[in-house]
């Protein structure tokens, strides 16, 4: 564990009992909603103090510093950041008084079992909702949000980012943080090309979500001050596009909130943290994958939204799946790439790339897992799950290695790949790499097209206000 400076001696009481004391905190995250939480929150209260962050669910985030310049100067010195497994230890040592969850797409029953780790060690247990964690952008926010990860929320950002420009507006999109290397230098970034994302040494998996935006025409920012990042984006922008990650609720504050759930998983819309705040307070659902989907479990879906959310606007939508030269794929021993977050935390034993793969009539998909090289292999065994694909891992210079290794050893013909990004263009590997793309289609008449028009006449951005660009 990462040392921390032990406390001033004291007594465990809360504020509320001892104004002359300030409340101990331990703020539990994965490189994102925690950072957030903290600037927005507590970064400027004299009354508490933060006394580490804990890292999950990301490899290689913990035993780091939250530097000075972001903490503020409250925190000289910055805040450690430990890994998780220490809670309890960190809780009792020193006296914390208040331990807040601050990271996504955890099952209910999870958050309970980190809850009672912290009220076992005498601390309290708190959640941040919306309403006090949310940033208030100086033009109008469309949000997209999901209840798990990989509903598909880039491919209905990218959707909007196109309808929106027809109409002659000027976009800006924010993504969800990834804040994985060097703090100081991602306290806010904004990405316009394909030399942008070089040089700030991205991973794969912010990659995946950035490189389709690109694609597109679209400018992304992301980073750790999201103050600092939506004033930025205003600045050239009619509109702000949030672009979620996992099934964490908007860091803006939205005008408009469209939330998305997957028949692929029924059940799944109420069953992890915070994606069953997202379907309650999404103004509009969409019933995603439809046309992969079973009809009793598009129905079950569509059963379980007007439960739970009966004011939101309900709309279907499609992701058609294209792979590109299928033909080669026809007969031939195939190793399948998906999409890392998806496929790992996002619980789903498959992707698209497994689908093209299977649609393409491949003779064989080869399974993975006995020429994973250790590091891919731990992968696998803290995700028992996933099926027989290999998930895109490369949160560093040496996963990403593994990856290629992986990939080399296979006996395969060809690679499907299911992560958006162009995988061959990262790792060098002896086998051809095809591409798996989806998009977002409007199933409905009328449909989210008709949602956007009416809420570009509602916030006054109907016409056309710039050149298109």
């Amino acid at each position: 564990m990462t040392p921390i400076a032990p406390p001033t001696p004291q007594s465990h009481l809360s504020t509320s009992q001892d104004s002359g004391l300030r409340t101990r905190i331990v703020i539990m995250g994965a490189a994102g909603r925690d950072f957030h939480n903290f600037n927005l929150v507590y970064r400027q209260d004299p009354s508490v103090e933060v006394v580490a962050f804990t890292a999950a669910q990301i490899s290689g985030i913990s035993d780091r510093i939250y530097p000075p310049s972001l903490a503020g100067p409250l925190y000289p010195q910055g805040i450690p950041i430990v890994d998780e497994a220490d809670l309890p230890t960190l809780c009792r040592t020193h006296r914390i008084n208040q331990v807040v969850l601050a990271y996504s797409d955890i099952p209910h029953s999870q958050v309970m079992h980190l809850g009672s780790q912290a009220l076992a060690a005498g601390a309290d247990f708190v959640l941040l909702g919306p309403e006090s964690t949310m940033v208030q952008a100086s033009v109008p926010v469309i949000a997209v949000s999901a209840v798990r990860t990989g509903c598909g929320k880039s491919q209905v950002t990218r959707w909007l980012s196109q309808q929106l420009r027809q109409r002659g507006l000027r976009l800006a999109v924010i993504r969800h943080p990834m804040p994985y290397g060097d703090l100081d230098q991602q306290r806010v970034q904004r990405f316009a090309s394909e030399a942008d994302l070089r040089t700030a040494d991205c991973t794969v998996e912010e990659r995946e979500e950035y490189e389709p935006h690109l694609a597109v025409g679209n400018v992304v920012y992301a980073g750790v001050d999201y103050d600092e990042i939506a004033a930025q984006a205003a600045a050239e922008a009619d509109l702000i596009l949030w672009d979620g990650g996992n099934n964490d609720f908007p860091f803006l504050r939205p005008d408009l909130h469209i939330a998305l759930v997957d028949p692929l998983r029924p059940g799944h819309e109420t069953s992890h943290h915070p994606g069953e705040v997202v379907l309650r307070m999404a103004d509009v659902v969409i019933v995603a994958k439809v046309d992969a989907a079973a009809t009793a479990d598009v129905q079950r879906v569509l059963e379980t939204v007007r439960s739970h959310n009966p004011q939101a606007t309900i709309l279907r939508g499609g992701s058609p799946i294209t792979l590109d030269q299928a033909e080669r794929v026809k007969g031939q021993r195939v190793l399948v790439v998906e999409d890392g977050p998806t496929t790992t935390h996002g619980g789903m034993p498959y992707g698209a790339g497994y689908v093209a793969a299977t649609q393409a009539q491949a003779a064989e998909i080869v399974d993975p897992r006995p020429f994973a090289t250790a590091a891919i292999a731990a992968v696998y065994a803290q995700y028992p799950h996933i099926g027989p694909v290999l998930p895109a891992m490369g949160y560093s210079a040496s996963q990403l290695q593994a990856l290629q290794q992986t990939l080399n050893q296979a006996p395969a013909d060809v690679i499907v790949s299911g992560t958006p990004i162009d995988l061959a263009a990262l790792i060098t590997v002896n086998k051809p790499i095809l591409r798996t793309r989806y998009e977002f289609a409007d199933l409905d008449q009328p449909g989210l097209a008709a949602v956007v028009e009416r809420f570009l006449q509602r916030v006054e951005l109907a016409g056309d206000q710039h050149q298109a660009t």
